[in-house]
This record gives structure tokens, sequence and C-alpha cells, in this order.
């Protein structure tokens, strides 16, 4: 069995938005693997480990409590349901049979993607069931004493203690991380931040840099980490180990 920490399964039926979010999610550094029935995801649970499963339940109306009892109650798996039945009843229901998080569908994605951070932050945070499963582990890049989760998004100083991030700004720090030394221009930025068909500007990108910037100095971080050059863009300049 081939375990992968990044890796999301979707139970969906439809195939466009499995497809979106894939291309969606792949620019965080995620993983996302599609099932269209319940004989598929159980295949693919029967090959893979995964970090979370989204589940619509609409898959197969008459199974849907089943199904969702079966991830997160007998398999241990934190689930989100994403559903079009999302009346306060329903919502409620989820929560009872073990979901991490219920979101009415179609959700926006970068959404869907804070509710995905914050379950399997949930699931590494100190008090957290000894027994669950292995998606709380991570994959970490270090700088100078800090390290990057760039599964859950968080960053920590190097005493351990948890720096606090905005989705927007974990998201820069993590394209700097990925491209240490490199200049990056606003374009690029653009892309690897907010996706490819973002209506965000050029200065949105300053705006998340400076408050960026910010937090990292006033969190004990010396020095110009993020610098300017001129008429080309922005470096990262420290090494990064993984």
């Amino acid at each position: 069995m081939t375990i992968s920490h990044s890796r999301l399964l979707i139970v969906d039926n439809d195939s466009a938005q499995l497809a979106q979010l894939a291309d969606n999610f792949a620019h965080y550094g995620l993983i996302v693997e599609g099932a269209e029935t319940p004989l598929q995801m159980r295949a693919a649970l029967a090959q893979q480990d995964y970090a979370l499963v989204v589940l619509d339940p609409a898959i197969a109306p008459e199974q849907g409590a089943a199904l969702l009892r079966e991830l997160a109650i007998e398999r241990r798996l934190p689930v989100i349901v994403h559903s079009a039945a999302c009346s306060d009843a329903d919502r409620i229901a989820a929560l009872e049979l073990g979901a991490e998080d219920c979101l009415c569908k179609p959700a926006n994605p970068r959404e869907l993607l804070a509710r995905i951070r914050a379950a399997l932050r949930g699931r590494m945070a100190p008090g957290a069931h000894k027994d669950a499963p292995a998606a709380a582990a991570c994959s970490f890049a270090s700088f100078e004493g800090w390290r990057v989760d760039m599964t859950t998004g968080q960053l920590f100083d190097p005493k351990g203690t948890a720096v606090s991030l905005s989705d927007g700004e974990f998201q820069l720090l993590r394209v700097f991380v990925e491209h240490p030394r490199q200049v990056l221009d606003r374009s690029r930025l653009l892309d690897r931040v907010y996706g490819a068909t973002t209506d965000h500007y050029d200065r949105s990108i300053d705006v998340q840099l400076c408050r960026l910037r910010r937090k990292l100095s006033a969190s004990g971080l010396k020095g110009p980490v993020i610098r300017t050059i001129r008429n080309e863009g922005y470096m990262f300049v420290h090494a990064v180990t993984n």
C-alpha cells in the first residue's frame, strides 16, 4: 500500500467537478483522486492511504449514512461531507455520524480547501486521539530552524510554537519555500497563490507579502527574509531543506 499524506479521495459522481478540484488543489500541493461509486471508493481505499475523504452521500442515496459511518467510524478517516442536501437537519446528522465538517454543494473551492486544512489541523492538535489515522503525519520544509508543514498549512518557529497565518499568507510562503533563492515575478505568484483563473490583481500580492513579512518579523525571524528585486519580482533568501 502506498501512503501519501497530501492525498485526498473525493467520492462524487460529478466527473467535471472532480477534475476541477483536482486541478485547483494541485496548486496547493495536494493530490486528488476520485471515486464515483461505493465500489470504486473501497477499491481506492484498498490501494492507498488518504489524508482525508470528501464525500457526497448522493452517490448512493440509500447508503449515504452507512458510507459516512464506514469512513469516519470504521476506517477512522477524517471526512468532509459535500452535499446538495444541506439543511440544518442534514448537517447535524452528518456531524453526528462522524463527519468533521459539512458544506453545501457546490462549495467555493477555496472554502473547501480551508475546511480540509482545518480538519487536518484538528487531527494534529494536542489531545487528538492517539489512534487517529496516519493522515496526521506531515511533510515539512525547514529554513533557519523554522518549519513549514506543507500539508496542513502551519508554520512553526525554532521553539516549536505555531505562527498563525491566513490561507493567503501561507500559500505565498509555500511558493517561496518551494522556490528558494529564485526570483519570482508577480504573475507567477498570482497563479500559484490564487490559481490561474483568478481575478485578483497584481497589487494583491504586494498586500499579502507585506502582511507575511510583518508577521514573520513579529514572530522573531530577523533580516530580509523576502527580498524585493527591482523590476523583476521577489526572492526568498534562505536555503530550504526538506
